[in-house]
């Protein structure tokens, strides 16, 4: 049944389609519930936060808040330049990669249109596609790692013109070598474009994020990243885009020019500007993860390896499980997350968190597990 309450000359797309949120933000589940969320460990937001020169920045720029943005971004996009040892041209900017995920798919995809992905990775781009009618086609997780031979046959057997991989991976922290990439890369077809998802690069191995040169020259491939996770501004929105130059200027076609904050632009720039910090807080993220698979260990579940901000616990039985536990640590206040979908759901994913959010953690999962049985 129709709602009376809705405009009746909306698109059958977007009459088709359910009005929803990827992800249940801790606030609602506060509103829902009536909880206080004690230990916010659960969204993969960095709760070591950004600089003190970036706090610094974010005050300066406050007072010029007045004034739009560089609708051109030159100022950022030549300082990522700098920092990664490509051009400026090679280069997009967008309010968060969940933004450029969408230009993408709007770039690429009209409605029935094939689109590869795994089956449970990151679900904002499967709302994206389904917003823009594309046709989702996927392939299961392997030993809880995103299937790169799975995913090329698919790509092959559909003539898709669009694939998603991200490296490392969420869900599930997992990550695939650099050269297993670029090799999965340059046997993708040309028509075939790759979305190469590494919002968690900065916290990874060294040998899991492929040089610039591997892939720069290649027009297919677009390497998406951001300030939300090492860098601390997740409420920043900030991310970018890599890829040649005919590739990265595509965006200027459909992008919102003024949708980048000037305020996060400052951000931005401070925190490339201290990478001193960086390592710092990825050190600190490292002993997390660390923490984390400890407190999972000694109450009988499996950490995963990460390498990642957070951590995949597999809780041994299945999702009604996983759920429980989550539903019960948030009864301590302790906000956490799981996997959407089997198999994957059998795990919880924990965050990265300061000592009072893993003391919280320590203290309220055997309580709740003990209630569980």
């Amino acid at each position: 049944m129709s709602d009376p309450s809705s405009f009746s000359r909306f698109t059958p797309l977007i009459q088709s389609l359910p009005a929803t949120v990827p992800f249940v933000g801790p606030e609602a589940i506060e509103r829902n519930r009536g909880l206080i969320v004690k230990a916010r460990i659960g969204a993969n937001e960095n709760g070591f936060g950004p600089s003190p020169a970036v706090i610094a920045a974010i005050a300066e720029a406050a007072t010029d808040t007045w004034k739009y943005n560089d609708p051109e971004n030159f100022e950022l996009k030549a300082a990522l330049a700098a920092h990664l040892g490509i051009r400026s041209d090679n280069i997009a900017i967008g309010e968060g990669i969940d933004d450029l995920l969408g230009l993408i798919v709007r770039m690429v995809i009209e409605p029935g249109f094939p689109v590869v992905t795994s089956f449970g990775a990151y679900p904002t781009f499967n709302f994206h596609v389904a917003g823009f009618g594309g046709r989702l086609v996927t392939t299961p997780y392997i030993d809880d790692r995103e299937d790169l031979n799975g995913l090329l046959d698919l790509v092959r057997r559909e003539n898709a013109p669009l694939v998603y991989f991200a490296n490392p991976d969420n869900p599930m922290g997992s990550w695939h070598k650099a050269d297993d990439i670029v090799a999965f890369a340059k046997a993708l077809p040309e028509t075939c474009l790759m979305i190469l998802d590494e919002a968690y690069c900065e916290t990874g191995p060294a040998d899991a994020t492929p040089a610039m040169a591997a892939l720069i020259d290649m027009p297919n491939i677009l390497r998406t990243r951001t300030f939300s996770k090492a860098y601390g501004l997740a409420g920043a929105r900030i991310g970018y885009a890599i890829s040649t130059p005919g590739t990265a200027q595509a965006f200027d076609k459909i992008r919102n020019h003024f949708g980048m904050a000037r305020i996060s632009t400052a951000a931005a720039l401070a925190a490339l500007n201290d990478q001193a910090y960086l390592t710092k807080v990825i050190g600190e993220i490292a002993a997390s993860r660390e923490r984390i698979a400890k407190i999972a260990r000694d109450n009988g579940l499996l950490p995963l390896a990460s390498a990642t901000n957070f951590v995949a616990v597999d809780c041994g039985r299945d999702g009604a499980f996983a759920r429980a536990i989550v539903d019960g640590l948030m009864d301590h206040g302790v906000f956490i997350r799981m996997p959407g979908v089997a198999p994957l759901n059998r795990c919880i994913r924990i965050s990265a968190g300061t000592e009072k959010d893993m003391a919280l953690l320590e203290a309220a999962l055997p309580q709740v597990l003990k209630t569980l049985g």
